[in-house]
């Protein structure tokens, strides 16, 4: 068995954070709720008490069972996963008198503690807490300080139990991914193995043992996530899975064609299933998103259902999910309220009778894209911006109809080869052009003219959880503007659209 790290979450915006820089480190690790989390094995080789938006002090605070490891395991609290040490065990917190959050630096260090190994003299940290550890019990020990907080961060005395009051995982802790590099490295002796090749190699021998000799098959997108699950399950199982591409009318101009042409060159079985039509049918006269979304989401499970009946001795059906939809459905704050009903899957399991088969679900998006070129998939594919799986579908507001599928293909072509020769396409995470439900007055030559407005998106991120507009040059967007109004009939005015996630979000519906 492979070791890894167990993180409790408490609820924190950072948790996911916390994951991805232990991974980086190359040692594996998952998130499960403090209050819903596995037997520990002999392969824990540490746990993490994460951040939360919660005080120790309320009355409603999230309380852990850590009896069960505390002292036979390494134990890392950051920030509330400090102060709950902290409190519960006889020491004292209190509300800051000022609220500690934004840079500091650590002005005592122990160096004589592991945790803190070659970490610099006055290293920049980053508080975010409304509460300090004033008090400690009387076997723990000091071990950082800043100028305003003593008790930086600490340590148990006969334990390997360690406190944080600040935050490592996060950019501005300019040392954090050194310390929590001591973390697993001095004090759980892992043997950072875990690297997208090793990945690869025990996840296809996990499929072959599991899958055997059934078929599977698989909803291609043209997209990083399903592109990676594809190419993993073809090296494990080979002609026994069966991909099919399903062209639903609202994919970007001359995308279904491109992309089944370079699945070709990847030894991939697809199915290619053109179904514009019946998508675009069904979409008429409908303008609320979510009914939009539900629209494309119940033909593609029809269309997916009548191909993959088409294939003999099917018993699995593969998705390319990844590590935060598992997160998002096992939260410590329960599933989101607010899914929206996109992932061009959904409803599958339960229509076919499929068992699910989903070898991604453990990787980050930045995982995916490393386990991808370490499966030696095209640089072009495994950097392709994400795309909506309801695709123009929701960048076109209001009712989809085939001229606007095609006014917006057209600008949207434009944009996106424009972002290629400018050398920006892979500094944006993802762009987007968008055709808005508005007209507005132009002029062209001697003509006044009353067509459509598109705005133009492209924000910088690292997983979608949040996203900064992207600032592209002035020249740049002349050009695009002016090359869209002049070529695409139909459009006499483009908008750059500058709102970032939050409070906006990266698609407009």
């Amino acid at each position: 068995m492979k070791e890894k790290i167990l993180i409790l979450d408490f609820g924190s915006q950072y948790t996911q954070l916390i994951a991805r820089r232990i991974r980086e480190l190359n040692v594996y690790c998952e998130i499960f709720p403090y209050n819903n989390f596995p037997e520990i094995t002999d392969n824990v080789k540490g746990i993490v008490l994460s951040g939360s938006p919660f005080s120790v002090r309320d009355a409603n605070a999230p309380i852990p069972h850590i009896e069960t490891f505390k002292s036979k395991l390494p134990l890392l609290g950051i920030c509330y996963g400090a102060q709950f040490l902290a409190q519960k065990y006889g020491g004292e917190v209190m509300p800051s008198k000022t609220r500690e959050y934004g840079r500091a630096h650590l002005d005592y260090i122990d160096y004589g503690n592991p945790l803190f190994s070659g970490v610099s003299a006055k290293t920049q940290v980053w508080m975010s807490h409304g509460d300090t550890i004033v008090s400690l019990p009387e076997n723990y020990k000091v071990i950082a300080s800043t100028e305003d907080i003593k008790v930086g961060a600490f340590a148990i005395e006969g334990e390997q139990t360690f406190g944080l009051q600040f935050h490592p995982e996060v950019f501005h802790t300019t040392e954090g991914s050194l310390i929590l590099k001591n973390y697993l490295s001095n004090i759980c002796h892992c043997k950072a193995d875990w690297t997208p090749d090793s990945f690869v190699e025990t996840t296809v021998a996990e499929l072959k043992k599991k899958i055997g000799k059934d078929n599977v098959v698989l909803g291609l997108s043209g997209g990083v996530d399903s592109s990676v699950a594809a190419v993993l399950l073809h090296k494990a199982i080979g002609k026994q899975l069966y991909c099919i591409f399903v062209d639903n009318g609202l994919l970007r101009k001359n995308e279904f064609e491109s992309v089944l042409d370079s699945y070709k060159d990847m030894g991939l079985n697809v199915i290619g299933v053109n179904a514009r039509q019946k998508f675009l049918d069904d979409l008429k006269g409908i303008e609320d998103p979510e009914l939009k979304r539900k629209s494309i989401g119940k033909n593609f499970i029809e269309v997916f259902d009548v191909e993959a009946h088409k294939i003999p001795n099917v018993k699995w059906l593969g998705q390319g999910t990844i590590y935060p939809d598992v997160i998002e459905s096992v939260s410590v704050n329960g599933p989101s309220a607010t899914i929206k009903s996109h992932h061009n899957v959904g409803g599958l399991p339960e229509k076919m009778n499929l068992k699910i088969v989903e070898p991604l679900r453990l990787l980050f998006k930045d995982e995916v894209r490393r386990v991808g070129k370490s499966l030696d998939l095209y640089p072009s594919l495994l950097g392709r911006h994400p795309f909506p799986g309801p695709g123009l579908g929701i960048r076109i507001l209001g009712e989809v109809t085939a001229e606007k599928v095609r006014i917006l293909q057209d600008a949207d072509e434009i944009y996106i080869n424009g972002l290629k020769e400018f050398d920006l396409y892979d500094k944006v995470w993802q762009a987007a052009t968008i055709l808005l439900p508005v007209q507005s007055v132009g002029v062209m030559g001697d003509e006044r003219t009353y067509e459509n407005v598109v705005a133009l998106r492209a924000v910088g991120s690292t997983d979608g959880m949040t996203a900064d507009w992207s600032h592209l040059p002035y020249q740049f967007l002349s050009k695009i503007s002016s090359e869209i109004i002049n070529k695409v009939k139909g459009i006499n005015r483009v908008v750059y659209d500058i709102s970032s996630k939050p409070p906006a979000t990266i698609e407009w519906e």
